[in-house]
């Protein structure tokens, strides 16, 4: 899949995943907009990386025009 025909998907609460990455990387996932000690935050993605936990994931222009995202189950 195109990460414009996942996006909907990764916004419905659905893990993704590129089939080419293949090491560390577990999920990514979207986090919507909530508030911090009072303040508004803006939704952002986080990926799960074995051993790590959760970091904050800013997909590259190669992540944006890859066409082998999938979902994760």
């Amino acid at each position: 899949m195109t990460f414009e025909e996942i996006l909907p998907r990764l916004k419905k609460g659905e893990k993704i995943i590129r089939k080419g990455w293949g090491g560390a990387e577990l999920y990514v996932k979207y986090v919507p907009a909530t508030t911090l000690d009072g303040l508004d935050m803006n939704p952002y993605f986080v990926i799960n990386v074995t051993g790590e936990g959760y970091t904050m994931f800013t997909p590259t222009v190669c992540d944006i025009l890859a066409d082998d995202w999938e979902i994760v189950l």
